[in-house]
């Protein structure tokens, strides 16, 4: 990202104003081939190239007891719009992003992925206590989120209303609203969670996880009685993970990547996202049961490619300040 102070001509341009702030700079361009799909919607069905360019323009205040951010987001639409709006004071700092606060999520009806619809939030955070309130301003949906740590506990609870949704159809409708507490308490290599909720269908989970060394094992259980084993490993250029449920689905997941310099290759395979396209139940791009990727990169270009068992495939070449 390239820094930019405002100028004296700039505060020059604006007389009258106490302070000029500060403005930062970032994009990134793309050109993309192939044909790439999302959650349970496919990719088209012929291969083409695809541009992105992004340009974000971030703006800071400086000085004084309130601080203040956003950022003007252009992309190859042509439409600028305004990015997410913070504004803190002290322990208290309200952010506005329309549309997007993921402390609101239901799942889209169009291919089947979550998808946020949360306008603004109200947060506090001080003496190892936090509170944060998101709201949709539209629906009048709402999730509260109190946390508390002291030392090697900590402790949250979540109270969520998505009784309408976004009311626009696009989101499913499910009259959604629960409360949920969580526990967790680090002691040396272990880390012990729980965590439960009081909706109509009661459901919690529980879970060890112990650090060893490059390795982190994870064993957990819910209230259907599943049960799973996770193993992650990291150690020089490879990274692995797998993990296997039991008494359920008997799902089976694993991951590898492997990085040599500028060069990195990866696979990941999740049994549970199997699926025909005939039934409906067929996951697409980065969803589906099977997928490749390898990258490259040379200096800011970075060359990548991926593909899946659903015989979707894209090349892209992008780079980013």
């Amino acid at each position: 990202m390239k820094k930019v102070l405002l100028t004296s001509t700039a505060v020059a341009l604006t007389a009258g104003m106490a302070s000029a702030g500060d403005m930062s700079m970032s994009g990134s361009l793309s050109l993309t081939y192939g044909s790439w799909g999302t959650g349970s919607v496919a990719g088209a069905a012929v291969e083409d190239f695809s541009p992105e360019a992004d340009l974000n323009v971030a703006m800071t205040s400086t000085g004084g007891a309130i601080s203040m951010s956003g950022s003007l987001e252009i992309d190859e639409t042509g439409d600028p719009t305004a990015g997410p709006i913070t504004i803190s004071s002290g322990a208290l700092t309200l952010t506005y992003d329309n549309d997007d606060m993921g402390a609101l999520s239901l799942t889209d009806t169009t291919d089947g992925e979550g998808s946020s619809y949360g306008d603004y939030s109200i947060a506090f955070n001080a003496g190892g206590i936090g509170v944060v309130y998101t709201k949709d301003q539209e629906s009048s949906d709402n999730a509260i989120a109190v946390s508390y740590t002291a030392g090697a506990l900590s402790l949250s609870m979540t109270a969520i209303d998505e009784t309408t949704g976004d009311g626009a159809g696009t989101l499913t409708e499910a009259a959604a609203a629960e409360t949920v507490i969580g526990a967790t308490y680090v002691t040396g290599p272990y880390t012990i969670s729980l965590s439960g909720n009081d909706a109509a269908a009661q459901e919690w989970d529980a879970s060890v996880a112990m650090v060893s060394g490059d390795t982190t094992v994870t064993v957990a259980a819910d209230e259907a009685e599943v049960m799973s084993v996770g193993i992650a490993y990291t150690a020089g250029n490879v990274t692995m993970g797998a993990r296997q449920e039991f008494n359920g689905d008997d799902e089976t997941e694993f991951n590898v990547s492997y990085t040599e310099g500028a060069l990195t290759f990866g696979a990941a395979y999740d049994s549970g996202q199997g699926g025909t396209v005939a039934a409906g139940t067929a996951h697409f791009g980065s969803e589906a049961q099977l997928v490749l990727n390898a990258s490259y990169t040379d200096g800011d270009v970075t060359v990548a490619a991926q593909g899946n068992d659903q015989d979707e495939m894209e090349v892209s070449i992008s780079f980013a300040f």
